[in-house]
């Protein structure tokens, strides 16, 4: 393998690559070690153009089952998502467990309760058919005590004695840390992701806890996926760091955002600091990696609440989503967001069920919002210009010679926005309501009212 390398290099050298020793040696030494299922999916939409649907599944129906995701992947569609998401899939942990999906007990298998591979290969294959693509969710930086992976102790982080010890930072005592100084480990890790890609035709990943692991571990994986033939991947970090864009992720969560969005709602923040929050999470990303936003996803459903009892209700909240949608970012729903589910499903999410009967006027709200968002390439792709208030948000979206203009309220008390100079007497075209305006100096704003113009 030496010499293989060292031929590797010589003609990275000759031929003027840019692509490092390490992380070819790695696309060759990694190869996939299962058969490709069916045909790898073609539609996997551009990353800017991404709106995502996460499934909790063990809340998602009755049985909580792969089943129940596929009864509902019409109901998904319909509301313009082109990207769902599955909490993990994979068994559950029993040794020193509390129940948690992430404490994974094996890579390469399917948790019994949610179904078989084939039930799998049949949910994958049926959002392809509706012309949605799929994410797994991966946990890389530990596993359950019970993972066959334990009995290679090496492996994992040890301590004085050699115990194989929990995540140093956290106190999560159900699961093993791993140890990303390991290469047998992380080509094991690289290769269990590539089984979900060929096995099932999966399309990417979201990464928990993307912190844990060590950049350059990410840098491998990524390469090392992204050159799967035939597939094209999306990749999201769960995480923190600056680094996680240049690592080669396409998203990342956004956890200012969220966090600051709530100061704005509950504690009278400032509207103007969503304008500091693009500028720092978007800091390291280019050609077009994105920020995924969100009013609520299963952590903080089940910690802070739903977005109906954070947001100032129904109208509150679709006004903060409106910026979601339309600012800055992917925008993300939770499974039981679209019927303005009011009680929260609770971690691990064994007994919570969503009920899916009320609030179709606000399902009806949400589909529009992404309707419009799929329907405007300014919306998907435009420049941002903002004209925020400390009370509004406001802003206009343009890609050539296509405008959009938002404006929401994002205060629960009536409100006059003072239009910017340089749109005063400019003649819109209201996106939800029939109808033209033309613009004055100011625009009375109803509480959390959102209103949305196209030129």
């Amino acid at each position: 393998m030496k010499r293989l390398t060292v031929l590797i290099a010589i003609l990275l050298v000759v031929f003027g690559l840019n692509r490092t020793t390490a992380q070819v040696t790695d696309s060759i030494l990694i190869q996939p070690d299962v058969p490709q299922y069916g045909k790898p999916f073609k539609k996997v939409p551009d990353r800017r153009d991404v709106s995502i649907y996460q499934v909790n599944i063990r809340s998602f129906s009755a049985n909580g089952d792969f089943k129940g995701v596929i009864a509902r992947l019409d109901s998904i569609k319909a509301l313009g998502v082109n990207v769902v998401y599955l909490l993990p899939i994979y068994p559950v942990g029993v040794l020193k467990a509390s129940g948690s999906p992430y404490c994974v007990q094996n890579y390469r298998a399917i948790n019994k309760d949610f179904g078989s591979l084939d039930d799998l290969r049949a949910l994958i294959d049926g959002a392809h058919k509706r012309g949605m693509a799929v994410m797994l969710d991966w946990v890389a930086n530990h596993t359950s005590y019970d993972n066959p992976w334990t009995k290679n102790k090496s492996w994992y982080l040890q301590d004085s004695v050699g115990n194989i010890i929990s995540p140093p930072k956290f106190h999560w005592p159900d699961v093993a840390q791993l140890n990303f100084k390991n290469a047998d480990m992380r080509m094991a890790m690289i290769k269990s992701m590539k089984y979900w890609v060929l096995t099932a035709n999966v399309d990417g990943f979201r990464c928990d806890y993307a912190d844990g692991p060590p950049a350059d571990f990410w840098v491998q994986a990524i390469d090392s996926l992204r050159n799967i033939k035939g597939h094209k991947l999306l990749m999201l970090a769960e995480g923190n760091r600056k680094d996680l864009f240049p690592d080669g992720f396409d998203y990342n969560f956004g956890f200012e955002f969220y966090g600051n969005l709530k100061r704005v709602y509950r504690r009278g923040k400032s509207v103007l600091s969503i304008d500091t929050i693009n500028k720092l999470e978007y800091q390291y990303a280019v050609d077009g990696q994105q920020m995924v936003r969100y009013t609520t996803n299963h952590d903080v459903n089940s910690s802070d609440g739903t977005p109906l009892q954070l947001f100032g209700g129904q109208t509150g909240s679709m006004a903060a989503f409106v910026v979601i949608a339309y600012m800055k970012s992917v925008p993300f729903i939770y499974g039981g967001q679209e019927v303005g589910l009011t009680t929260r499903l609770l971690f691990p999410f064994t007994k919570s069920k969503i009920d899916w009967t009320p609030n179709p006027q606000l399902t009806n709200e949400y589909k529009n919002i992404i309707a419009f968002r799929n329907s405007s390439e300014a919306i998907r792709r435009g420049e941002l210009t903002s004209f925020s208030t400390a009370d509004v948000c406001a802003f206009v979206k343009q890609l050539g010679n296509k405008k959009v203009l938002v404006v929401s309220n994002l205060r629960n008390k009536a409100v006059e926005f003072p239009v910017p100079a340089t749109l005063v007497n400019s003649k819109w075209k209201n996106v939800f309501i029939d109808g033209k305006t033309l613009l004055g100096n100011t625009i009375e704003l109803k509480p959390y009212q959102y209103l949305v113009f196209k030129n």
